[in-house]
Formats: C-alpha cells, structure tokens, sequence
C-alpha cells in the first residue's frame, strides 16, 4: 500500500484514480496521521461482505451452542418465562 500526503495525492489525483482502478490502495496522509483511503468500491464491498458474514457465523455458533444448553437449571428461564419473551418478541413485531 503506498502513503501520500494531501499535497502529493492532490497532485496526482489522476494518476492516483488510474492506479486506485487497476487495484492499488493508496493512503493519504496529513500531518504524518492517515486520513483517508483510496480503494476500488468492489474492493470495499467484499470487506464488508466478509465482516458480515463473519459475525454470522459467530451468531450461528451462538445459537448452535444455545440449542445444547437447557433452559431450566442453574440461572436459565423457566419455560413459562420463555414463552413470554416470545410473546414480547412477537407484540413487537405486530406493531
């Protein structure tokens, strides 16, 4: 990744986009601290996609885990607790 200051990349903005569009990420810095980045929007959606998908993944093993886990016992609810948390949830939804 190449670093630029302000001064530089409004310089070379064109060369900078023409770089940027073959893939390249450039950083652009002021006062020696990083302010921006320049990246491809295809490039930025996959980031996005891959950090969604990640913290799905990690809700699927949240409620993989969940299914294992009783609800009665030892600081769990009750079954008529939990069928009024599902009666909240579906109030919510009606409204």
């Amino acid at each position: 990744m190449v670093t630029l200051t302000v001064s530089d990349a409004r310089a070379g903005l064109p060369e900078l986009l023409t770089r940027v569009e073959e893939g390249e990420e450039i950083t652009i810095t002021r006062h020696g601290r990083a302010v921006a980045v320049l990246v491809r929007p295809d490039a930025l959606r996959i980031r996005r996609a891959e950090r969604v998908l990640a913290e799905a993944e990690q809700i699927h093993q949240l409620l993989a885990a969940a299914r294992t886990t009783p609800l009665t016992g030892s600081g769990g609810v009750s079954p008529d607790r939990a069928e009024e948390l599902i009666a909240e949830v579906r109030a919510g939804r009606a409204r």
